[in-house]
């Protein structure tokens, strides 16, 4: 047991109060959500399908014997207690067999997305000193590229590489040396705070900044895990998201909890295309999904009566990564018959603030309450903590009813100076984001602190404009901004993807200003609209506002 949560708890209150961590002093990952399952051979771990077709289906058992194979394999390449390995590769069986074998052995995963260009893991990789890295052929060639720029990179182990590319560069086949090592693996005995994972994180300003996190980090997600999917697992529960398992969202949100409980997950190697996702769960019998709200909003758009079309039976949704919405939340609620439980977070410490749809009502807009275990609040610019109602950065604090938080990082790798920076003296975790708390503890989305802008003396963030212009029937996607002005210095600016079918125009634009006058306030109205094809978004798909906004600058100064 690393926490005591109570199922039965009949309300939100009591299943705080009740609530307390249980951390070992030793502990880790990859044993608490693979080795301990391993025995039962007949219990699954993954259900796996590409965008060709081809599916297989793995056991715990089947996960830990080529995790051990593989922990053997790198330890062979001199691999040691510390070192870190990076695994660039997709929604794959072997992606979380990597992290299992490289945990169990007390090294430090380096999980990078595969769609990173080759600047982007240059940096990280170098930043990382990462000796050891596992593509796929759909990373292989980006790491080529780069790889005389990579002193520290030695070896790399590819899968399903061309045999006469592996061989030309030096390439280790997966197959060929799991074959080769043995099944029997003893674990490393790690303690909790033992470095795990570096995830890099994609900050406003500077170079990306490397998150270390221990393995006691994946115990400080659980609680709100459980609660998000409504007192997670229940039988028959069968979870998937098209979440990249390089990210915080992918690893702790999914793949890491999801066997922690020894529960079966789905895993897909392909594109996200909305009616493929309905076909997907459909076709597995999907209970519980982590769906980023442009994916919900994609859903709903293409398809607005899914179960007239498919046979579904979710349980379960969490969304995060940027506000769900009104909008999408009531087409769960009347089209899937799922109250969507949203969840705020950071890789820093995520899985912090959310609903449970089962123990308390979701607030629409609302991001949630804080989940038991850790002590969140609104914080001014010194880090005083800030009355109900009024707009401050979400902080998290290191402590919580006079317990260590788990959930939150050991530093930042190679920057104590912005680990400083990150805490306030008595403890507060700054987040970046702003919020605003209510009476109940509810805790209402502003934006990040450099999305919000005022206009008019007037604080605007952009999330309540973009939900409200995604309501319009013409429009598939928006992203609001503070765009500069001569005369006003600062406008609400709105960028707009239009469904199929909608052509743009000035009537249009007109059409979609009144839209939002109607449902928001006056100074909420996008005094411009440009038309877009799509939206900048970062591989986890949040809308990249900073982008926009710096398109704007660079126009103003032409």
């Amino acid at each position: 047991m690393v926490m005591h949560l109570d199922v039965e708890a009949d309300s939100y209150r009591a299943l705080r109060d009740s609530f307390t961590w249980e951390v070992p002093e030793r502990y880790n990952i990859g044993v608490d959500v693979c080795g301990r399952w391993a025995h039962d051979r007949g219990r699954f771990a993954l259900y796996f399908e590409d965008d060709a077709g081809n599916t297989s289906a793995w056991t715990f058992w089947d996960i830990q014997r080529a995790a051990n194979r593989l922990s053997n394999v790198l330890g062979a390449l001199g691999t040691l207690f510390g070192d870190r390995v990076a695994i660039i590769l997709p929604q794959r069986p072997q992606t979380g067999i990597a992290h299992v074998a490289i945990y169990q052995m007390g090294a430090v995963a380096l999980p990078l997305s595969h769609l990173f260009g080759p600047e982007a893991l240059e940096y990280r990789l170098g930043d990382a000193g990462a000796h050891v890295a596992i593509v796929d052929e759909t990373t292989l060639p980006k790491l080529l590229e780069i790889r005389d720029r990579l002193p520290a990179l030695r070896h790399i182990i590819g899968v399903d590489i061309d045999p006469a590319v592996a061989a030309a560069h030096g390439i280790r086949d997966w197959h060929a040396v799991l074959e080769h090592a043995s099944p029997r693996y003893t674990p490393v005995d790690t303690a909790a705070d033992d470095p795990a994972m570096i995830i890099y994180t994609s900050g406003t300003t500077g170079n990306p900044k490397g998150a270390l996190m221990a393995h006691r980090t994946l115990i400080g997600n659980l609680s709100g895990f459980v609660c998000s999917h409504d007192f997670y697992p229940q039988p028959g529960d069968l979870f998937w998201s098209p979440a990249d398992w390089a990210w915080t969202g992918g690893l702790f949100d999914v793949l890491l909890p999801v066997w922690r409980f020894g529960q079966p997950l789905l895993g897909y190697k392909g594109r996200f295309e909305a009616e493929k996702a309905f076909q997907l769960i459909e076709k597995y019998g999907v209970k519980n999904a982590f769906l980023f709200p442009t994916a919900l909003k994609m859903m709903m758009k293409a398809v607005p009566d899914p179960k007239a079309r498919y046979d579904l039976d979710l349980r379960t949704i969490m969304s995060a990564g940027e506000p769900v919405g009104v909008t999408v939340c009531q087409w769960a609620k009347e089209k899937l018959g799922v109250t969507v439980n949203e969840m705020f977070g950071q890789t820093e410490m995520n899985y912090v603030i959310g609903n449970c749809g089962a123990l308390w009502e979701p607030r629409p807009g609302a991001m949630g309450r804080a989940y038991p275990g850790h002590a969140v609040a609104v914080i001014d610019d010194v880090g005083n903590l800030l009355p109900p109602g009024e707009i401050g950065e979400i902080a998290v604090n290191r402590e919580c009813a006079g317990q260590m938080d788990p959930v939150i990082l050991l530093e930042y790798w190679k920057k104590p100076g912005a680990t400083a920076e990150k805490f306030t003296a008595n403890g507060w975790g700054r987040t970046g984001d702003l919020a605003k708390c209510d009476e109940d503890g509810y805790f209402w989305y502003q934006g990040r602190a450099d999305d919000v802008f005022k206009s008019g003396g007037y604080r605007i963030g952009p999330s309540e404009i973009e939900n409200c212009l995604l309501r319009h029937p013409a429009v598939a996607n928006a992203a609001v901004i503070g765009a500069p002005d001569e005369t006003r210095g600062t406008v609400v600016k709105a960028f707009v993807v239009l469904q199929p079918g909608n052509v743009a125009s000035d009537a249009l634009v007109a059409e979609l200003q009144s839209h939002v006058r109607q449902q928001l306030a006056p100074y909420e109205t996008p005094k411009a609209i440009e038309f877009v094809d799509v939206l900048p978004m970062t591989t986890t798909g949040k809308v990249q506002r900073r982008v926009l906004r710096q398109r704007e600058l660079d126009k103003n100064q032409i």
